[in-house]
C-alpha cells in the first residue's frame, strides 16, 4: 500500500474514531439528562418549603431577601440562602430543574412531583400555630391525594399504570422539628408538655405519623425517605437562650428528640419487613449527621458552627433574617444561615452524605441512590 494509500486510510479510521466517540459522549450526555426516578414528592417543614407559605397569612414565611441571595432564582420563599436539602437531591437524582412547590404547580409539570412542604408544620396539625397559617402533615397528605387524583387523568383511568408510575417516585417526608420547637417545648403557648412525658410524647407523634406514611401508601408510594430530627437543641436559636451548666446545648430537647428517632427507626424496621407490602423505606439519621458536622466543622469546610450567617443578637439567634438584612459575606463557611436553619452549603454536605452514604449511621438501611435504582 502506498504512503499516501496509507495516509488516506489513517485520516478515514480517525475520522471515524472521532464520529464514534461523538456519538458516545452524545448518548451518555442524554443518558445523564434522564432522572433516575420519574418523579419525587416531597412532604416537610421549613427546612425543605420552596414557597408554599407565600400566599398564606403567616409569620413563617422566607419570601423576602437577604433569603434567596445565592438562588439562581432569588427569593422564593426558601428558608435559605440558596439551594435546600431537597433541591440538592432533586440534582442528585438527575432532574435538571427543581421540583416545584404545590401552591404553584400547573399542568403536566405534576407529573415530575411536587413539593408540600411548609414553614412551622408539623405531625400535630396545632403546631406551629404560634406563628399563623401553615399546612400540616395531614393536609398535604390530602394535597397529595389531589394530585393523584390529578395524575390519573394523564393514565386515562389506567389504575395498573398509574400505580406502576407512582411505585418508581422517590417521596421524603422530613417532620418532627416544630413539634418540639413550636409545641412541645414552648410551653407557654401549648398544653402538651404537662399532658404528655417525653415518651409519651413520642408515642403520641409516631403513631401519627405512622398513620400519615400508611395513607401515602395506599396513594402509591413505595420508595419512601423518612428523615429524623436533627440535633435541634444545638442550632442557633438554643444556644442563644440556653444556659446549661454542663453543655451549651438543651439536652433537654436532644434527649427527647433521641426517644422520636429510635422510634422512627423501629417504625422504618416494620413497614420494611412487611406491614406494608411492596414499599421500601430509607432511614436518615439527620441527628448523627448533623452531630458530626458541629464536632468535625472543618473538615467539611465549616469554620463556623454555632452562629447564624444572619440573624439578630447572641449567635444571630435570636430571630430569623430581618428584610434586607445584610448577611456574613462568606456562607459556604458557616453551617447556620439563620436561627434555625442550615446555609445551602451544609444542605449540598448532607444531600451528598444520604444520597450516597456506605455508612448505616446516615441512611439506613440502605442509601438514596440505591433506593432510586430498586
Amino acid at each position: 500500500m502506498h504512503a499516501s494509500e496509507m495516509r488516506s486510510l489513517r485520516k478515514l479510521v480517525l475520522a471515524e474514531l472521532a464520529a464514534l466517540l461523538w456519538l458516545t459522549a452524545t448518548a451518555c450526555s442524554q443518558f445523564q439528562q434522564q432522572p433516575q426516578v420519574p418523579c419525587f414528592f416531597i412532604f416537610g417543614d421549613s427546612l425543605v418549603d420552596n414557597g408554599n407559605n407565600n400566599g398564606i397569612l403567616t409569620l413563617a414565611r422566607a419570601n423576602y431577601m437577604p433569603y434567596g441571595i445565592d438562588f439562581p432564582q432569588g427569593t422564593t420563599g426558601r428558608f435559605t440562602n440558596g439551594r435546600t436539602y431537597v433541591d440538592a437531591l432533586a440534582q442528585l437524582l438527575g432532574f435538571t430543574s427543581y421540583i416545584p412547590a404545590y401552591a404553584s404547580v400547573r399542568g403536566r409539570d405534576i407529573l415530575r412531583g411536587a413539593n408540600y412542604a411548609s414553614g412551622a408544620a408539623g405531625i400535630r396539625d396545632e403546631t406551629g400555630n404560634n406563628l399563623g397559617d401553615h399546612v400540616p402533615m395531614n393536609r398535604q397528605v390530602a394535597n397529595y391525594a389531589t394530585t393523584v387524583r390529578q395524575i390519573s387523568r394523564y393514565f386515562r383511568g389506567d389504575i395498573n399504570a398509574l400505580s406502576g408510575y407512582l411505585s418508581k417516585c422517590i417521596f421524603y417526608s422530613g417532620m418532627g422539628s416544630n413539634d418540639y420547637l413550636n409545641n412541645y417545648f414552648m410551653t407557654d403557648y401549648y398544653p402538651t408538655h404537662s399532658q404528655f412525658t417525653p415518651p409519651d410524647y413520642a408515642a403520641a407523634l409516631l403513631q401519627d405519623y405512622s398513620r400519615q406514611l400508611t395513607e401515602l401508601y395506599n396513594f402509591g408510594a413505595r420508595k419512601i425517605i423518612v428523615t429524623a430530627v436533627g440535633q435541634i437543641g444545638c442550632i442557633p436559636y438554643q444556644l442563644a437562650r440556653y444556659n446549661g451548666n454542663d453543655s451549651r446545648c438543651n439536652e433537654e430537647i436532644n434527649n427527647a428528640i433521641i426517644l422520636f428517632n429510635s422510634g422512627l427507626r423501629k417504625l422504618v424496621d416494620g413497614f420494611n419487613k412487611g406491614q406494608l407490602p411492596g414499599a421500601k423505606f430509607v432511614y436518615l439519621d439527620s441527628y448523627q449527621s448533623t452531630k458530626d458536622v458541629v464536632l468535625n466543622g472543618k473538615s467539611y469546610g465549616f469554620e463556623v458552627v454555632d452562629k447564624g450567617c444572619c440573624g439578630v443578637g447572641k449567635n444571630n439567634g435570636q430571630i430569623t433574617c430581618l428584610p434586607l438584612q445584610s448577611p456574613c459575606d462568606d456562607r459556604t463557611k458557616y453551617l447556620f444561615w439563620d436561627a434555625f436553619h442550615p446555609t445551602e452549603a451544609a444542605n449540598i454536605v448532607f444531600a451528598k452524605q444520604s444520597y450516597a452514604s456506605k455508612s448505616r449511621s446516615y441512611a439506613y438501611p440502605i442509601n438514596i441512590q440505591q433506593l432510586a435504582m430498586l
